[in-house]
């Protein structure tokens, strides 16, 4: 196989058909890219060229990042780096990066596009509100320094995400757009002036020398809001062009550069208008506005930021002494145990040893009152203790606490992108270069129909309302804001498809275990078959369910000495070995299947009842109850109102099921369903063409979540970090499912006024700025007030219902699967 020739400039392989040469030194030399060929025809040029003959080695390729910088990129490969910043599965790894330089929608396309072009990248999604890039990839394939250097190349710089630094530069970055927004509006009034007093009207009385004298005041006053204010501008213009690429900054960057050049060459030649007051109000218009949109854009992922400082600097570590150390919050590790004073924030997840409070989980799962909590229960990072002292055990500290998996599933949220949002993005790209063609006809018959100087301005008016800044604002405002409002309802969106898929259910379909029922199960009491120990029973069921975390498992208590090889069969029950022998606990059928002996018939007593049993026989009824939720009628009621079809599937016994669906008015329930039934039925409904959404509590729901078009856990009973469902009940409340319809509905129709209007605004300005009728500064006034517009409209979803009190609910006599 031929090696390729090396580039003579930098030494880099040059590529197959190249077509970059030049001649250096009597000889046609071949180059690599289009940058080595220009420096080496600069220094050709230049009369350098015996510069080749006296280097002792090849030139740094232009295009290529220097040697210290990929060193710095390459530090983030190694693993002691990685802990921090990086989440692994597998070979699959997880990144969320802070982006640099984002000035519009146009960014995070061709960021997202020339990743997702890169080797190995499984997904890259920008989420615009915070400028926080959701980059997942293969590390068998590529590496985090290569990704990082390729959003180099094209012009962004990203970086590691922490919550503080990422706060001090959107700080920062707020502080850069007030300044040039500042000089736009300080020069704005000054240039105006200047440039009133030579209008037809006001210069009867200047004398040719003042009005050259106010021509060049003008220009000396607009310079620094060209080279510094709307410096954004420019350089995001020569970043899309260079990746060819279109934007609406490359349509600014034409008005303010053509428009201020003309100027200068209207001064220099003495002849024509200036017109840099319409320059300067252009850009401080078009300043203000997108100042306004990122500070409106901030709030609306404020709530993240504040999840992050819901936990305490410090806090007190008890020693094997019992004495107390206050330490820093990174020193904690699990297995600590930590005292938390009244008023203070639970600083990890654990479980509390000593003490009886209430815990306020507002913050979290927008619970409005206080819970109280005893020693056994478990109590979440960031969580406030309201009353009493509490000593509790670390279970969970960092990334691994629920607080840190809930704000990464919101941050999913936020970065991922519906299908209307992607489409939005699109219509933007062609529209403006449809606009750009249109602009070169209309401005071509205007010179030659009517003059030159009256067609430059038609352009330049038709370049600012050509702007598509509203059109691309439209859907990732509203998505991004309503993500928070319902975040402060108690639902956690993780997928961004569910707010446009909500509209269209059809049919609910609701699990009952720790869903419809609080999922605090007791054991009420114990039925020992004849000439069995009761006590040693009980003392079996324990070992085994102390290895599981369901619902039933937790009514047993915890035992010190757990059972051997544990086998958990979702739907059916588990199996140990205990002291030897082998056990099964659960459904009756499944027990007997142990010793093929007959199944006993359930009891018809209310109640869930669980059965023991080894290879010889049964051995004892274990009876447990639980608790309908408070607000579950409601739930059904609202959900009944608005047209849904309801079904109750349970694992439960038919019975059972059919108790709490009579209780609850629904008409469709279905028992001893195991998971694959669960799954089949879903499938079945969908391929009827019902759009389903599955409400169940995560644990051995999983298969049947994965599979409906919205799926919504139950956040008590399932690991966050894990799940598969597309939104998280964070509390007890189900009637944050009812709010995320009306949220879900409203949404929609801001999102569907949002577009109506920008693309209106674009379609409707354009033709009058074609004949004259609108002059660049109306044009650069109503497409600031365009995309303020959609901006403002968006955050009306800020405004969130109250929450409604539900009648409390009955208890009941039998524990659901």
């Amino acid at each position: 196989m031929t090696q390729p020739l090396p580039c003579y400039h930098c030494g880099e392989p040059v590529p197959a058909g190249s077509r970059w040469c030049v001649t250096i030194l009597g000889e046609q030399r071949d180059m690599c890219c289009p940058g080595c060929q220009a420096v080496a025809e600069a220094i050709v040029a230049g009369g350098l060229a015996s510069y080749y003959s006296h280097r002792t080695e090849h030139s740094v390729n232009p295009e290529a990042l220097p040697r210290t910088l990929q060193d710095e990129l390459e530090m983030l490969d190694r693993s002691d780096v990685q802990e921090r910043y990086v989440q692994s599965e597998g070979d699959r790894q997880s990144i969320q990066l802070l982006i640099e330089g984002i000035n519009c929608a146009a960014c995070g396309w061709l960021i997202e596009r020339r990743l997702r072009q890169a080797p190995g990248v499984v997904e890259a999604s920008l989420n615009l509100g915070n400028n926080r890039l959701s980059l997942s990839w293969d590390r068998s394939l590529t590496r985090l320094s290569a990704l990082l250097a390729e959003i180099k190349r094209i012009g962004y710089v990203g970086h590691p995400y922490e919550p503080d630094q990422a706060s001090a530069q959107i700080a920062a970055e707020n502080r850069r757009y007030l300044r040039r927004l500042g000089l736009a509006g300080l020069m704005f009034m000054q240039v105006m002036m200047a440039t009133m007093a030579l209008w037809d009207g006001f210069n009867r009385d200047v004398t040719p020398e003042m009005a050259i004298t106010l021509r060049w005041t003008a220009l000396l006053l607009t310079t620094p809001v060209v080279l510094y204010s709307c410096i954004p501008f420019f350089t995001g213009a020569w970043r899309d062009l260079k990746n060819r690429r279109l934007s609406m900054d490359v349509s600014v960057s034409l008005a303010i550069g053509a428009t201020y050049l003309a100027g200068i060459w209207a001064i220099l030649t003495d002849s024509g208008e200036i017109y840099f007051d319409s320059v300067v109000m252009f850009a401080f218009f078009l300043l203000a506005g997108r100042y306004l949109e990122r500070r409106a854009r901030q709030r609306t992922v404020e709530s993240t930021a504040r999840l992050v400082n819901l936990l305490p600097p410090s806090t007190l570590r008890i020693d094997e002494n019992g004495q107390t150390q206050r330490i820093m919050l990174d020193e904690v590790r699990q297995g600590d145990r930590l005292e938390v004073k009244p008023g203070e924030s639970i600083p990890a997840d654990g479980v509390i040893i000593t003490g009886v409070s209430s815990i306020d989980e507002s913050a979290l799962s927008g619970e409005y009152l206080p819970l109280a909590k005893r020693p056994g229960d478990r109590v979440t990072a960031g969580t406030l203790n309201v009353e009493g002292p509490l000593q509790i055990e670390v279970r969970a500290v960092g990334e691994q606490t629920r607080l840190s998996a809930i704000v990464r599933l919101l941050d999913r949220a936020q970065s991922d992108k519906p299908r209307l949002a992607r489409l939005a993005d699109q219509v933007a790209q062609y529209f403006l270069l449809g606009v750009l063609l249109s602009i070169v006809v209309v401005g071509g018959l205007w010179w030659w129909l009517v003059s030159g100087d009256r067609a430059f301005w038609i352009i330049i008016a038709m370049l600012v309302a050509a702007c598509p800044c509203a059109l691309s604002l439209a859907t990732p405002t509203a998505l991004t804001t309503a993500t928070g409002s319902l975040h402060k309802l108690g639902l956690l969106i993780t997928r961004g498809h569910v707010l446009e898929v909500l509209n269209k259910i059809d049919t609910v379909v609701l699990d009952k275990t720790g869903t419809l029922t609080e999922g605090r199960m007791t054991l009420e009491r114990v039925e020992p078959f004849p000439g069995q120990d009761g006590d040693l029973a009980l003392q079996h069921a324990r070992m085994i369910e102390s290895c599981s975390e369901h619902p039933i498992a937790r009514a047993f208590g915890r035992s010190a000495s757990q059972a051997q090889d544990v086998v958990n069969h979702p739907g059916h029950g588990m199996e140990g070995r205990c002291d030897g022998r082998l056990l099964r606990i659960g459904k009756p059928g499944f027990v007997a299947e142990l010793g093929e002996w007959t199944a006993p018939e359930v009891p018809s007593a209310p109640g869930q009842w669980l059965l023991l049993g080894d290879a010889s026989g049964p051995i004892a009824w274990f009876v447990l109850n639980d608790r309908l939720r408070r607000d579950a009628g409601e739930l059904i009621n609202s959900l009944r109102r608005r047209g849904m079809r309801i079904v109750l599937l349970s694992g439960d016994h038919a019975p059972v099921v059919e108790r709490m669906a009579a209780q609850l008015a629904i008409d469709e329930a279905i028992g001893n369903a195991a998971p694959d039934d669960k799954l089949a039925f879903v499938q079945q409904l969908q391929a009827e063409g019902a759009r389903v959404l599955m409400l169940g509590d995560g644990v051995n729901d999983v298969p049947v979540l994965a599979s409906a078009d919205i799926s919504i856990a139950m956040g008590e009973a399932s690991d966050l970090a894990k799940t598969s469902a597309d939104a998280v009940l964070l509390g007890s409340r189900l009637e944050a499912i009812n709010e995320a319809f009306d949220v879900a509905g409203r949404t929609r129709r801001i999102m569907i006024q949002n577009l109506f209007w920008a693309s209106a605004y674009n379609f409707g300005i354009l033709p009058l700025a074609a004949i004259g009728l609108v002059t660049p500064a109306i044009a650069a006034a109503g497409m600031s007030a365009s995309s303020l517009l959609v901006v403002l409209n968006a955050l009306r979803l800020t405004r969130l219902p109250r929450h409604r009190q539900p009648a409390p609910g009955a208890p009941l006599q039998e524990q659901p699967a």
